[in-house]
């Protein structure tokens, strides 16, 4: 991976991340930061999901300080200039998942463009 490829993956990995962070899913702004404005998520759930339904749960507390999403097996690839794919395992209390996202880079910096999850045993 060359050098401009490694800072993309580690780009949207940090806005993962950060999305994951209980102290930035309480704020509507820090969110929507991070989220394209064309954003789509297809959730564990089977739910669709756009930026203003997100908010509305991210808000709400959905991931606490004392118990924060566990995160492991994240891995990047730069799919084409500007776009990363990111995927990873997921424990958020028990609730465990695999996880896919798709960033794309715009004027205001990285951004999550589209997200899945899909439940496990």
């Amino acid at each position: 991976m060359t050098d401009e490829s490694e800072q993309a993956v580690q780009a949207a990995v940090d806005g993962e991340l950060r999305l994951l962070d209980p102290e930035v899913r309480a704020s509507p702004d820090h969110v929507l930061e991070l989220l394209d404005p064309e954003f789509i998520e297809i959730g564990a759930s089977g739910r669709r999901w756009d930026a203003e339904s997100v908010l509305a749960v991210t808000s709400g507390g959905s991931v606490s300080a004392e118990s924060p999403v566990e995160v492991s097996q994240m891995s990047g690839v730069v799919l084409a200039p500007g776009v990363v794919h990111l995927t990873y395992f997921a424990d958020n209390q028990g609730r465990r998942a695999w996880r896919s996202s798709l960033w794309r880079l715009t004027e205001t910096g990285w951004r999550m463009y589209f997200h899945q999850g899909t439940l496990t045993a």
